[in-house]
């Protein structure tokens, strides 16, 4: 598995805190569930991945939730998921909070330019691919992106609001047409 590529690389060094998903798992492949569905892989649903946090920096006020696959054949990875403004007391999202998100929360569009989750899809035959699972924790209540932004533009924004960072880096791999 590729390990160069680390997208927090060039970013300040944060504190870290804890984590959790039953359907994410540090180093191992993605469930069908949070694979896509819309990119064609077979029994893809586009779902994301409940998580649950804990120990946050003191003076958080908001948290944003990012999902990354640097590995994609493209100059600049691809962005699956981007949640803004969720508040300081949720620790939590359930498996397709797309349509749960507390009262406040933003889905910016990802990379497919949709308002939603976007399962994992490496192309067939280019090996496996990493997936960043992220929670930022910021010291802002409204990182100030519209809702329209990019991933990137949330990103470029949040880098000087971090407080600290959750993240889960799964897999996914796509096996070549035989």
């Amino acid at each position: 598995m590729n390990t160069e590529n680390n997208p927090f690389a060039r970013l300040p060094q944060v504190p870290s805190f804890e984590l959790k998903s039953t359907a994410a798992t540090e180093g191992e492949p993605l469930p069908p569930a949070q694979m896509s569905g819309a990119f064609g892989i077979p029994g893809g649903l586009d779902l994301s991945p409940d998580l649950a946090w804990s120990g946050a920096p003191e003076g958080t006020r908001s948290y944003a939730v990012t999902v990354y696959d640097p590995d994609a054949p493209t100059m600049s990875g691809f962005w699956h998921w981007a949640v803004v403004n969720i508040p300081a007391t949720v620790t939590e999202l359930p498996a397709g909070a797309g349509s749960a998100l507390p009262a406040g929360a933003i889905t910016l569009p990802n990379d497919a330019r949709l308002p939603q989750y976007i399962g994992a899809a490496p192309p067939a035959g280019h090996g496996p691919h990493r997936y960043f699972i992220t929670v930022h924790a910021l010291d802002v209540a409204d990182i100030g992106v519209p809702a329209d932004s990019t991933p990137a533009l949330l990103g470029f924004t949040m880098t000087g609001h971090i407080l600290g960072r959750a993240t889960i880096v799964a897999t996914a791999e796509t096996p070549a047409a035989r």
